[in-house]
């Protein structure tokens, strides 16, 4: 029987040449082991931690761009609710109207992609996933337009310099078209949010499609990881701090003590940045321009 230790203390030779083998395992061996590894951790990621998504459409801009690859959180929203003036993904209601043309039925080899590309996040998304801006939490009165034709909540009137280009005053409200700036005053329902697109002449939201329940959040885009030109953090826009009302509004203690889980995924991000090269990411739609 080979000795384990030699009575001086050091180690058999026999586990010497163990322990040698194993450095020295084959790249055919340990390439699909890595692979392997390497689709666990996606798929765990993905499930539990961060998604990242593909901005197709221009209802966002300028504060996302076409072709941008934003990560989204589907953490935070375990531990609290949404907060206004945030960018979350979610899920349309049947109001919401589809906006993912269908493609012909793929082949096996097609399928298996797509069944393989959902585990990890980087198919093509469901026909109503969104993007948009949450502008009233339950309970707050939204409406436009104040003297200065400005969105307000619980009366206060919103400053919104990110708003690339609004909808004209001129035209008549329609509820069941997002082409006019004015809308009647909306009492967000109990347990939903509403939600308006940066660029309100081209997004179509809530103004027409209604507010949207909080459960269908997919989670909320906390940044911009590519293109590298465009890193950037998205944060709440200071003019939310002087809403207060009957939505749960973010807490009153300064920014650094608010609690969030962003900070300890940004460890994530130099991996996620040479992954986002690929056109491959998911996509997620803002809204179909009118």
């Amino acid at each position: 029987m080979a000795q384990t230790v030699d009575e001086d203390g050091t180690v058999d030779p026999w586990r010497r040449r163990a322990r040698r083998n194993r450095r020295q395992m084959p790249l055919w061996q340990e390439l699909p082991l890595l692979l392997v590894v390497a689709f666990c951790l996606a798929v765990l990621i993905r499930t539990f931690l961060l998604q990242a998504f593909f901005i197709p459409s221009g209802s966002m801009e300028d504060t996302l761009l076409v072709g941008d690859r934003v990560l989204v959180n589907k953490v935070v929203y375990d531990v609290r609710d949404p907060v206004r003036g945030e960018v979350v993904v979610f899920r349309g209601t049947d109001r919401w109207a589809p906006q993912v043309d269908e493609e012909p039925e793929p082949g096996f080899v097609g399928k298996l992609g797509r069944t393989v590309g959902d585990l990890v996040g980087v198919s093509r998304p469901g026909e109503k996933d969104f993007i948009k801006r949450v502008i009233g939490l339950p309970g707050d009165r939204v409406k436009c337009c104040d003297e200065q034709g400005r969105v307000t909540v619980n009366g206060t009137p919103l400053d919104e310099p990110y708003v690339l280009e609004n909808s004209p005053l001129d035209v008549p409200p329609n509820p069941r078209e997002c082409r006019s700036r004015r809308f009647d005053e909306v009492v967000v329902p109990p347990g939903q949010i509403f939600v308006m697109g940066d660029h309100r002449l081209v997004s179509q939201d809530a103004r027409c499609q209604g507010p949207v329940p909080i459960d269908n959040v997919v989670g909320r885009a906390f940044t911009v990881v590519w293109p590298s030109s465009r890193w950037s953090s998205l944060p709440v826009p200071e003019t939310f701090d002087n809403v207060s009302g009957p939505g749960v509004a973010a807490p009153a203690a300064p920014a650094p003590a608010r609690p969030t889980p962003e900070g300890g995924v940004l460890l994530l991000l130099p991996l996620t940045a040479a992954l986002a090269r690929s056109r491959a990411f998911r996509t997620v739609t803002s809204s179909r321009a009118t």
